[in-house]
Formats: C-alpha cells, structure tokens, sequence
C-alpha cells in the first residue's frame, strides 16, 4: 500500500499514512501524541525517481539510432546478398 503524508492544518506537523489507492483522502486524523481528532490536509510531494545511466537525454535518440533499429536491417539479415561473379573478360 502507498504512504501519503498528511499535515495538521493547526500545527503544521506531519504525518505519513498508509492507504489503498481507492481510499478517499482523510480530512482529519488522531494526533499521535495527544490522541485528538484534528483537521488535515493531504501534502502533495515530488516522485522520487531517478534517471540514472544512458538513454535519457535528447541527443541519445537522434536519427542515426533509428536508421539502424528499423526494417531495412531485419530485412538485410533475412535475405543474405549473393555474391558476385567474377567478370567474364572478352578476348578481341
């Protein structure tokens, strides 16, 4: 289940709480010392996700990465070229 950080409208303290994705947001919560119902608000915090290696930068999908992911390879490397024959050489 995810945890979602709520804060005490009168106090400003916060507090993290674990609810399913289908539970309405709390409007108030049993402060953890005193055991008082009080007013809350949910806190909205950035996602904690990091990028990390190569792959996620603009220049890193440019059009030559492209060229060579798309059919004209898989379609080389089904249908092998022949090789050439030698020239015939004409004698006058």
């Amino acid at each position: 289940m995810p945890t979602y950080v709520y804060k005490f409208i009168d106090s400003g303290e916060t507090i993290e709480v674990q609810q399913a994705f289908s539970d309405e947001p709390l409007t108030e919560i049993a402060h953890p010392v005193d055991g008082v119902v009080k007013p809350v608000k949910k806190v909205f915090t950035p996602v904690g996700v990091s990028f990390k290696g190569g792959g996620f930068y603009k220049t890193d999908s440019g059009s030559s990465s492209k060229s060579s992911g798309g059919s004209s390879s898989s379609s080389a490397a089904a249908a092998p070229a022949a090789p050439a024959a030698p020239a015939a050489s004409s004698a006058d």
